[in-house]
């Protein structure tokens, strides 16, 4: 009876190497990651970054009616380059880009620093453990519900010469004409309609301090002014910076408020949304899209400076569960 033995493996025989479990398990979570976020990048993409490019594009030509070769009026696009750019920061519509972007400029530092100031108090009150803190808490946030539309028509009707703003002054002040005192009313109505979203956001931070450290600072002596600054805000300041930073990017695209409270071609209160919307609504969209980009760069910038500067943590945890693991990649190579 024949019998075959195998031949062990010469010792030469290279084997292929095969990767770490943990190095195998990373790559198939990496490509299960890519895989489940695919469907969310293409939706962004359709209805983000087309969007974005196809304004860019615009912006770099010209529509207008022109003769043709048999002596026609017809419409034309032709490529102008940077000429849309060139006009607002110094051709013809210098003086309105300007005008718009110190208005647009004046209302993010007033209204959100009013706002911070308001909804930090309010934050503070909704905390409380008083009686009645959930009437409290909705009545507060009613403003933040209402359409802006809406809210711009109710402020409307109280800023009217006969109006409740008039008969609390005792003064008949044209609210709604061009004017400082139309720059007023803005910052009134936004201000109470908006201030309630920070209110909200710093509530629930607050929510999650523990009383144990409020009672410690009691112990050791601790004002109310103390235990505000030296607890609340700095705990607070996470949520607090995520809200600012959403109310700046409102801010910059104000639109809907002084267009209805105050109305369009008012150069006390145009914004660089409402001039935009005026090239775009005359048919020169090449202009409009010239507005918009610059306000796009305007916003990514601001916002951009205000996340290094201020470290407003917009992704969340992310950023703390990394620091660990680096500092545990440094200890692993000093300790090897």
């Amino acid at each position: 009876m024949a019998t075959t033995t195998k031949e062990p493996p010469s010792a030469g025989a290279a084997k292929t190497p095969r990767p770490p479990k943990k190095e195998r398990d990373v790559q198939g979570s990496g490509r299960l990651s890519a895989l489940l976020l695919s469907p969310t990048i293409m939706v962004l993409a359709l209805v983000v970054g087309y969007p974005v490019i196809a304004a860019f594009r615009e912006s770099l030509y010209k529509r207008g009616e022109v003769l043709d070769a048999q002596g026609f009026i017809v419409e034309s696009e032709r490529f102008v380059g940077l000429d849309n750019y060139t006009a607002i920061f110094s051709g013809e519509n210098a003086d309105a880009f300007w005008n718009a972007f110190y208005n647009t400029t004046f209302f993010l530092v007033v209204t959100v620093s009013l706002e911070t100031v308001i909804g930090v108090a309010m934050a503070l009150i909704m905390h409380q453990a008083l009686r009645g803190r959930a009437f409290v808490r909705a009545s507060i946030l009613v403003p933040w519900a209402i359409p802006t539309a809406i809210s711009g028509l109710l402020w409307r009707w109280i800023f009217q010469t006969d109006g409740v703003a008039n008969a609390i002054i005792g003064r008949q002040i044209l609210w709604t004409t061009d004017g400082f005192h139309a720059k007023l009313g803005i910052i009134v109505a936004e201000t109470w309609k908006t201030a309630p979203f920070i209110g909200l956001l710093v509530l629930a931070g607050l929510q999650m301090i523990p009383r144990e450290v409020y009672e410690a600072a009691k112990v050791d002596g601790a004002s109310a002014f103390e235990q505000f600054r030296r607890i609340t805000l700095p705990l607070v300041k996470p949520a607090l910076l995520v809200a600012v930073l959403f109310r700046m990017l409102d801010a910059l695209r104000m639109f809907d408020l002084p267009f209805v409270l105050i109305g369009p071609n008012k150069d006390s209160v145009e914004t660089l949304t409402m001039i935009a919307w005026q090239e775009a609504n005359n048919l020169r969209y090449g202009p409009a899209a010239a507005y918009a980009t610059v306000l796009f760069v305007y916003i990514a910038v601001l916002a951009y400076l205000f996340v290094k500067l201020l470290g407003a943590d917009v992704i969340g945890e992310a950023r703390q569960q990394r620091k660990p693991s680096a500092k545990r990649k440094k200890l692993g190579k000093v300790s090897a």
